[in-house]
């Protein structure tokens, strides 16, 4: 697995690369990893058709967790994203982000446009993000962390130690693998994040591709919004999915996002 050092601030950024064809870059959500996409089964389908760059995101997997809520900003996650795109020699490559993960790749799209073929935002948003972090996992979900680490964080989830279906249990698992400080710093830089002015939004040409599930408020709101704003973009609803079920299962959102690719 190739690492590199951040160009921002020297963290260790991990990631790995499969397949063949047009280069897609799949970035995970909040307190993931860049294993869900095999997981979840979306790798074995993208690798047919695209070479596929998988990244753990700062403070995620197998990359470095700084502690400071500044190590965390978009401006940071776009510099990380660049570098492992120029040390893959790739000019210009596809992005399909979830969450986090989606406003990482709308950051990067609209900063360097030139550098994005298409974009793939699953439960994502251009909004401020005041709130959402309460919003998308429970109240209070940052002091919960600080004050007890990622136990506190599963459990606040409903991923206690009882959980016995098997998805659950990986959840789990993956969540109490998590660096707490690395992931309160987070969490406090997420809700810090302004709006993207629809303006930006109006002036980016890329082609985009929005989904959310109909359940995901505001997220489904913000999705649609978005998507309307831009001038080459369309979205998708995905029926009866709030924001943890987006991406599963796989099939309903390759459908959409494997034509729009090509």
């Amino acid at each position: 697995m190739p690492v590199i050092p951040s160009p921002a601030d020297g963290t260790s950024l991990r990631y790995d690369v499969s397949g063949s064809g047009p280069a897609l870059v799949l970035l995970h959500g909040s307190v993931l990893s860049r294993a869900i996409w095999r997981g979840l089964g979306y790798l074995a389908p993208l690798t047919a058709e695209h070479t596929v760059i998988r990244v753990d995101l700062r403070g995620h997997g197998r990359s470095g967790t700084p502690h400071e809520t500044s190590a965390y900003t978009q401006e940071v996650f776009v510099a990380d994203l660049l570098a492992v795109l120029d040390a893959e020699g790739v000019g210009r490559a596809s992005l399909m982000g979830y969450s986090l993960g989606a406003r990482v790749a709308l950051s990067a799209t609209l900063a360097h446009p030139g550098r994005v073929h298409r974009l793939v935002s699953l439960g994502g948003s251009a909004a401020a993000q005041h709130g959402a972090v309460d919003s998308v996992f429970f109240p209070g979900v940052i002091e919960a962390v600080r004050r007890g680490g990622m136990e506190a964080f599963s459990s606040g989830q409903g991923l206690g130690p009882g959980v016995e279906e098997r998805r659950a249990r990986a959840t789990r698992t993956a969540f109490l693998a998590a660096d707490p400080l690395a992931i309160a710093a987070l969490l406090e830089a997420t809700e810090a994040t302004g709006a993207v002015p629809e303006e930006q939004l109006a002036g980016c040409t890329v082609p985009a591709l929005w989904m959310a599930g109909t359940e995901d408020h505001p997220r489904f709101e913000e999705s649609r919004r978005a998507a309307s704003a831009m001038p080459d973009a369309e979205f998708v609803p995905l029926p009866g999915r709030d924001h943890g079920g987006t991406l599963f299962p796989p099939e309903p959102v390759l459908a959409a996002v494997l034509p729009f690719l090509r």
